[in-house]
C-alpha cells in the first residue's frame, strides 16, 4: 500500500512511523522547505496528561497516558521522565488547591522537597503537586530524530511540494493542521520564549499558577529554557505582542529572579488548529483520513492519534482482501 502522508508536523511524522511501522510505502509531502515553521515547531513538548487534565476533557488523559511510552520506543534518549512540578506564590496557594481538584496523579510536596526535587527553586515556594509520571522532550530534536529514523526505514521526503498536485498513491493523510479545508477548526495562537541563563538549572517542566498568566518553564539543552503558556483564540502568526512578552517575561522573573537577567535567545507563535470541543479527531472521507484538531496537545496526542489512523487504513484493507 502507498500512502501520501500530507504535512510534516508532529500529526504527519507520527503517522508516518506508523503506517511504515505496519510495511506501507509512505511519501510525506510538506508546502514548508523544511521541518521549521509549523505549530509543531514552538512546542513545549511537555507529556503530562494529568497536568492537561485540569483544562482537558478525560479523553486527553486516556489517549495521552502512553504517549512517554511511546516515544520512548521510537526515540530511545529522547524522552526524559523527571515528572512535572506544579507550584505557585503564597499568595495564588488556592490556585494550587484548585488544580488538585481538577487532577489527579499527583503527590503534594512542601517546601523541603520542592527544595530537593528543584534546588534551584529552593525557599521560593511553600507547597506544590508533583505529578511523578509525567515526562517532557525537546519537540525540534525530536522531530529531527524522527525524520531520520523514518528515512532509514525508506519513508521519502518531500519539502516544499505542494501536495495537492500528487498522484500514484493509494490512500492519503492529510495532517496540515491549520491548513486543510476545514470550517470546523479554529486557531488558537500559542506565543514562546527561548531564554538562556546560566544562574538557574530545571531538572523538569515546572508550572506556576497564577489567576491571569500561568505560566510553563521547560528545561532544554545548553541551560535554555522554553517559557510559555499563552492561548489567545486566533489565527494571527503575527511575532510575539509586547503585551505578551511582558506577561511572559513577568511570570518567569516570579517563578526565579534569574529570568529578570537571561538573554532572550528566540520569540516564536504557533497557530494550534482545534475543533470546537478541543479534541482532536481522526476522519475518513472516501480514500483519504484526516488527523486534526490536535490543540495544544500535539506531541501528547500525536501517537494516539496516528496509531487510530493507521488502524483504519489497515482494517479497511483487510476487508477489501476478505471480499476479493
Amino acid at each position: 500500500m502507498r500512502v501520501l502522508v500530507k504535512g510534516a508536523g508532529v500529526a504527519g511524522l507520527t503517522a508516518a512511523f506508523e503506517l511504515a511501522a505496519r510495511g506501507a510505502t509512505v511519501t510525506v509531502a510538506e508546502i514548508r522547505h523544511g521541518l521549521g515553521g509549523n505549530a509543531s515547531w514552538f512546542a513545549g513538548g511537555m507529556l503530562a496528561p494529568w497536568c492537561e487534565r485540569e483544562s482537558a476533557e478525560q479523553p486527553v488523559l486516556d489517549l495521552g497516558r502512553d504517549a512517554a511510552d511511546w516515544w520512548d520506543a521510537v526515540l530511545p534518549g529522547q524522552v526524559t521522565r523527571a515528572g512535572t512540578l506544579v507550584v505557585a506564590m503564597p499568595r495564588d496557594t488556592g490556585e494550587l488547591d484548585r488544580f488538585a481538584s481538577r487532577t489527579s496523579g499527583y503527590r503534594r510536596v512542601e517546601e523541603n522537597e520542592i527544595a530537593i526535587l528543584e534546588p534551584g527553586l529552593a525557599g521560593r515556594f511553600r507547597r506544590g503537586l508533583l505529578f511523578p509520571d509525567e515526562a517532557h522532550l525537546d519537540p525540534r530534536q525530536a522531530m529531527a530524530a524522527l525524520q531520520g529514523k523514518l528515512a532509514a526505514m525508506g519513508v521519502e521526503f518531500h519539502f516544499g511540494a505542494d501536495a495537492r498536485r500528487a498522484s500514484g498513491f493509494d490512500r492519503q493523510i492529510d495532517c496540515t493542521g491549520m491548513a486543510a479545508v476545514d470550517d470546523r477548526l479554529r486557531g488558537v495562537r500559542g506565543e514562546m520564549l527561548i531564554l538562556r541563563t546560566l544562574d538557574i538549572s530545571l531538572s523538569r517542566p515546572v508550572r506556576l499558577l497564577h489567576p491571569r498568566f500561568p505560566l510553563y518553564a521547560v528545561p532544554r539543552a545548553d541551560m535554555q529554557f522554553m517559557i510559555g503558556a499563552t492561548m489567545i483564540e486566533s489565527q494571527s502568526a503575527r511575532p510575539v505582542t509586547a503585551r505578551s512578552m511582558m506577561e511572559l517575561l513577568g511570570a518567569a522573573y516570579a517563578l526565579h529572579p534569574a529570568f529578570g537577567e537571561a538573554e532572550i535567545v528566540e520569540t516564536g507563535v504557533g497557530v494550534r488548529p482545534a475543533f470546537p470541543d478541543n479534541l482532536p479527531r481522526v476522519e475518513t472521507s472516501g480514500d483519504s483520513v484526516a488527523i486534526n484538531g490536535l490543540y495544544r496537545h500535539g506531541f501528547l496526542l500525536a501517537p494516539a492519534m496516528a496509531r487510530q489512523a493507521a488502524d483504519l487504513f489497515f482494517q479497511s484493507r483487510q476487508k477489501q482482501g476478505a471480499c476479493s
